[in-house]
């Protein structure tokens, strides 16, 4: 009996080798699951107890692993052991290539949406809401469109096709298509340029040339301003990076510098009593620092003085209600010391008409 099983085959193949082919796949199946679900067990509670985050990757990584990808070289393994002809030996090879190569981009496209992830999670806003940048879905799928087009090249060139032809028509095809949207592109990699160099985000305050207002939403071709007066404007990403952009959301403290004037009547020593008396109005508050204040030259029609201090919070409200307190304190110290404000005036000198007569006069010939 048992010589008459040897003697049947099976597509070819004696049907022992086939049973003890399926016995050592099925076998190697069982360990190779039973291996990856140790794994994954210690390694989560490896991820557990430490604050890193690389072990808990690689176990998110680890479970995106196929149990038919498993199935299938379980399966390669039990063809090894069977005397194939040639011609079916090479496709078990090539089985064994596509079978790693989907693996490992597998594993690849599950790495790309972690990292994509905890990008978008280091970015969220205050109130809980992750910024949802459209940079960031366009780096996606370039990332995943470029690892699906090596894998399939591979397996196309495994498999036996030439695929040099292929590679230089999708050459000549990007060349084609990046001239005729290259405009597209440019504001396609500036708003990749935004996100990954961060000049601003959603929710800052900015100001570019003429437009100035709070970021809502930067787009794949656009990013929209809410500007002061309430109109929302839409800009181009590459005219945007193109300019000086002031950030004021990110602005820590505020160095002010103000001046301002009083008459040609004051006296030396009153006007050195003015640098006192403005640090002394800056430095009452603990939101401000002093800095210096100083008679800085003679103007038209004024002795000028410059003051500089810094506001130690960078809200506009708060330096418009400490400069008003600074300006109020001045006029009543200057207004005490009977200092007064210089305004624009001209003195316009008159000669007498007899007087300049007599300087006629008493001119010689010729001068």
């Amino acid at each position: 009996m048992l010589n008459g099983w040897r003697e049947i085959n099976l597509l070819g193949v004696p049907l022992a080798s086939a049973g003890l082919a399926l016995a050592v796949a099925l076998l190697v199946y069982a360990v190779m699951v039973g291996a990856q679900r140790l794994a994954l067990n210690r390694l989560t509670r490896l991820a557990e107890r430490t604050d890193t985050q690389a072990d808990n990757a690689l176990v998110e990584v680890l479970r995106g692993t196929r149990r038919g990808l498993i199935a299938l070289a379980a399966g390669l393994i039990g063809l090894g052991l069977i005397d194939l002809p040639e011609r079916w030996s090479a496709r078990v090879g090539q089985l064994w290539f596509i079978a790693v190569a989907l693996q490992v981009a597998l594993w690849a496209n599950r790495f790309i949406s972690i990292g994509l992830r905890r990008h978008a999670g280091r970015h969220a806003t205050a109130s809980g809401t992750v910024q949802a940048s459209a940079a960031a879905t366009l780096l996606s799928w370039g990332l995943r469109t470029l690892l699906w087009t090596i894998v399939l090249l591979g397996m196309l060139s495994n498999l036996g096709v030439n695929i040099t032809a292929f590679v230089a028509s999708l050459g000549v095809g990007g060349i084609a298509v990046a001239l005729a949207a290259q405009n597209i592109l440019g504001d396609l990699f500036a708003s990749l340029a935004i996100v990954m160099d961060k000049p601003f985000e959603v929710g800052d305050f900015i100001v570019l040339g003429p437009v100035s207002g709070t970021v809502e939403n930067v787009g794949l071709k656009t990013t929209r301003i809410r500007s002061l007066g309430g109109e929302q404007v839409v800009m181009s990403n590459t005219e945007l990076l193109k300019q000086t952009v002031s950030n004021y959301k990110r602005l820590a403290q505020r160095r002010i510098v103000f001046t301002f004037g009083v008459t040609y009547s004051t006296t030396p020593e009153l006007l050195a009593e003015v640098p006192g008396i403005v640090q002394r109005a800056i430095a009452a508050s603990a939101r401000l620092r002093f800095d210096r204040a100083h008679f800085k030259g003679f103007g038209d029609s004024s002795l000028d003085f410059e003051a500089v201090y810094i506001v130690l919070d960078p809200d506009y409200g708060i330096y418009m209600d400490e400069q008003q307190r600074i300006n109020l304190a001045l006029m009543r110290e200057l207004a005490a010391r009977s200092i007064r404000f210089a305004l624009p005036s001209r003195t316009l000198y008159m000669v007498p008409p007899a007087e300049e007569q007599g300087s006629h006069q008493d001119r010689p010939p010729g001068g």
